[in-house]
Parts: structure tokens; C-alpha cells; sequence
């Protein structure tokens, strides 16, 4: 950032005037507050679905009901008129994780899946809580394989690590680059068909060395993940591993390790980081003091440093009135459901 030129003669800057600079002319380091959906409603419902990033993009999860202040035309609205609350955000949205996990000889044959089994089940238990989480398989094949479809809860994925002893591949060649691919295209499937007006897609990929098979090119595997709606990560563990392949597929987030004993840690980290994507989301809704026409609504949150961000809403009160319950869930469009973009 470019600050105004001062002579050189110019005593240095006190701390307080340095920060008075950082005020006038912003640090762009706040949070990032995206807008997905709303819903306003009668008797004088107003919710508001979004996710708080910092400006890098990374997710601020479990943020409570009082880190945030809502504005009308510049108003504070009071917590006790409003009776702002944090819903659960599953009443708006449908999340959804797909674990690719290679399976080609070099796993298989080579007792890494001894140490993969359990990192997959922890992973599952632990993202299966907050979304429908669906492990395939993938090998020197044209196609991935299901080992566990899409499902939540843990009797739903219990099975997992079990279900992943028994699967066996059929090619020991690694058709990583087709597999992201047809991931890709599988978590799109899946999200066209849910039920809720907001879905988004999280893909994992794990391998433990590098596309093999070539039935797609690297050119082909970026462009997918260029149009992708999804996050992807990507979990880059062995000795073949190709570091600079596997940062251009892992877009969100890559780990990569030639240490073959990083795969429990390793899936523990993603498992983290796809939680806390999770957690970023927001269903914020109150009653307004509004009973009349246009209004400029602004959210302020705050995270446990005080890093502030803002969203603007516009909406209309006619025909507000009282009676309004906060914990009602919205009612959001679901003939339009709007996918979420990684880049929002």
C-alpha cells in the first residue's frame, strides 16, 4: 500500500499516527463477509446466509451471535429489540465432501493402506458431523469407484475404514489427473440434485505419487479445476509425489510430505481445515425495528482479534410489524439454488 510522500526532513512517525494513517486509508487486511442468500419476510424476519473469510480467504468459523452489530440507515439496531441470533446453518444449505483416495498398487501392495485406514475413518467421522461426506476409490482405470456413497453421521461412514481394506483396484497403474477430473463431475452431479437452495462441493484428493496412466492431460485437469465450483485440497504423501503437480490440483489447500508415516497427520490437518471452511458459515437472523418502507441494513463482524468486516443489505419493510420470531427458519428460493464458488 502506498502512503502519501512526506519530506525528508519529517520526524519519523509516532505509533498513533501511524495507526491514524492505517484507519484514514484502510490496511485491506479486514474480514470478508459474502453474501449467498436472504430471505425477508413478514411479520419483520430478515436473514441473511453468509460466510466470513479473511482477505487471504481463509475461513473464521465459530463466531458467536455477539460478534456482530447490525445497522439500519446507519442506526445500531439494540440486541434486545432485534433478537439477532445465529441459526443453523443446515436449514439453508447442503454441504458436501468427496474423498478420492488412490488406490493404485503402489498403495496397496506397498502396506501404506495399514496407515491410510484409520487417517480415512478419522477423517470421515470428523467432516461426516457437519456434511455428506462420499469416499471413491481410484486406480489406473478409466473411472472411480465407490467405497462409501454420499451419507452423514456416524452410521452412516462408520464402515469406512473397513469398506477401504476390502476395496480392491483393478489396474496398478495412478490415473490421478482423470480422477480429479471425474470427481469434479460427480460433485457437481451430486449438488444439482440436492434439496437445499444453497449447496457447495469440498473434493480431497489423496495419492502417495503421481499420474501414471496419462489418459488426461494436464492441461485437460486444469481447465476442469479452473471452471471447478468446488474447494480442493490434496493430500500428497510418498516418495514419488510430485510437489508442483499436486500444488496446481490442491487450488484450496495442499499437503505434501516424502515421509510415508505424514499420512495420519496430514489427513488431521485437511480434516481441520475442511471443518473450519464448514464453520465459516453464517445464518444470521433478526427482527427488525422497521415498519415502513426502504432501509440500508449493514452487518458488522468482529473476530476474536477485532479484525472488523462489513455487508451491505438492502431491503424493504412494507407492512412490518411485531409478533416476529428470529428462531423461524427463512424462507429462501429453492427454484433458483445457487452453487458457491471457492472464489466468492
Amino acid at each position: 500500500m502506498t502512503f502519501p510522500l512526506r519530506p525528508k526532513a519529517a520526524p519519523a512517525l509516532s505509533l498513533c499516527a501511524a495507526l491514524a494513517l492505517l484507519l484514514i486509508y484502510g490496511t485491506g487486511c479486514g474480514l470478508r463477509l459474502n453474501l449467498y442468500n436472504s430471505s425477508v419476510t413478514r411479520p419483520s424476519n430478515v436473514a441473511l446466509y453468509f460466510a466470513v473469510t479473511t482477505h487471504k480467504g481463509e475461513p473464521v468459523p465459530n463466531l458467536t451471535s455477539d460478534r456482530f452489530r447490525l445497522y439500519e440507515d446507519d442506526q445500531l439496531v439494540s440486541l434486545f429489540e432485534s433478537k439477532q441470533t445465529i441459526l443453523n446453518p443446515e436449514v439453508a444449505a447442503v454441504q458436501y465432501t468427496l474423498l478420492l483416495v488412490d488406490l493404485s498398487g503402489s498403495v496397496t501392495e506397498s502396506g501404506s493402506l495399514a496407515q491410510l485406514q484409520p487417517a480415512v475413518q478419522a477423517f470421515a467421522d470428523r467432516v461426516g458431523q457437519l456434511q455428506q461426506v462420499g469416499i471413491y476409490g481410484f486406480d489406473g482405470s478409466p473411472n472411480i469407484f465407490p467405497i462409501v456413497g454420499f451419507s452423514s453421521g456416524s452410521s452412516g461412514i462408520k464402515n469406512a475404514a473397513d469398506r477401504l481394506g476390502t476395496a480392491h483396484g483393478k489396474d496398478p497403474s495412478t490415473n490421478l489427473n482423470g480422477a480429479v477430473v471425474e470427481g469434479l463431475k460427480l460433485l457437481d452431479r451430486t449438488m444439482a440434485h440436492g434439496p437445499s437452495p444453497l449447496k457447495f462441493g469440498t473434493l480431497v484428493v489423496f495419492t502417495d505419487g503421481t499420474d501414471r496412466a496419462s489418459r488426461v492431460t494436464k492441461q485437460d485437469v486444469s481447465e476442469a479445476l479452473d471452471k471447478a465450483t468446488a474447494n480442493v485440497f490434496v493430500i500428497g504423501v510418498g516418495s514419488e509425489i510430485n510437489e508442483a503437480e499436486l500444488r496446481n490440483i490442491g487450488r484450496t489447500y495442499a499437503f505434501t510430505s516424502k515421509d510415508s508415516s505424514q499420512i495420519g497427520p496430514a489427513f488431521d490437518l485437511i480434516g481441520q481445515r475442511v471443518e473450519a471452511y464448514t464453520k465459516s458459515f453464517y445464518l444470521l437472523s433478526y427482527c427488525s425495528p422497521a415498519r415502513a418502507r426502504e432501509h440500508d441494513l449493514r452487518i458488522d463482524a468482529f473476530d476474536l482479534n477485532n479484525t472488523k468486516g462489513s455487508l451491505n443489505f438492502h431491503f424493504s419493510a412494507e407492512g412490518f410489524g411485531p409478533n416476529c420470531d428470529p428462531n423461524r427458519p427463512p424462507r429462501f428460493d429453492i427454484h433458483r439454488p445457487r452453487i458457491i464458488s471457492k472464489d466468492q
